[in-house]
């Protein structure tokens, strides 16, 4: 069972996907999702869209099928993931690719801001250097899969990964 520290993380992004509010996801959330990365990056929106709808997928399997899911269908696949955690890298493979726009091999602060911003909706405010593990003042492919799979999977409020889309409100 997630724990409250989890269900706040997931909450922050859930309800940044919920566009119209309902407290419900569903398969156009991903799509808009897909279409706000694709809007702020200019990046192969038909890849994104591909991820994002593989978590559509998953999720929406987790409720049994459901047109609709909620926060507590996510957190019962959030409880698996650390014994599943491959789906959890190879989207944070893909994510990397998408936002090393430069295609240098690293994601810079710039990068990881419009990262969240199409993530959220929004801009919102990040702590890079706190997730910038090795303190370079960027984050290679390594650190950023570490930090997706601490947010995603990770129960440890001190881990950095934790943080990946700004401040968790506690429960």
């Amino acid at each position: 069972m997630a724990s409250d520290f989890q269900r706040s993380k997931v909450d922050l992004v859930f309800d940044a996907m919920d566009s119209d509010g309902n407290g419900c996801l569903n398969k156009e959330d991903f799509e808009l999702l897909a279409q706000r990365w694709a809007a702020l990056r200019g990046s192969d929106e038909k890849l994104l869209t591909q991820v994002m709808l593989g978590w559509w997928t998953t999720l929406q399997s987790a409720a049994g099928g459901a047109d609709q899911v909620t926060l507590d269908d996510v957190l019962n696949v959030v409880d698996v993931l650390p014994d599943n955690i491959e789906p959890v890298l190879g989207t944070a493979d893909a994510m990397f690719g998408a936002v090393d726009s430069d295609s240098d091999d690293y994601v810079s602060e710039s990068e990881y801001r419009m990262m969240i911003e199409a993530w959220l909706g929004h801009a919102e405010a990040t702590d890079f250097a706190r997730l910038d593990l090795d303190g370079d003042g960027r984050l290679s492919r390594n650190e950023f899969t570490t930090l997706w799979a601490e947010f995603w999977a990770g129960d440890n409020p001190d881990a950095a990964g934790s943080y990946v889309f700004g401040p968790v409100q506690a429960a």
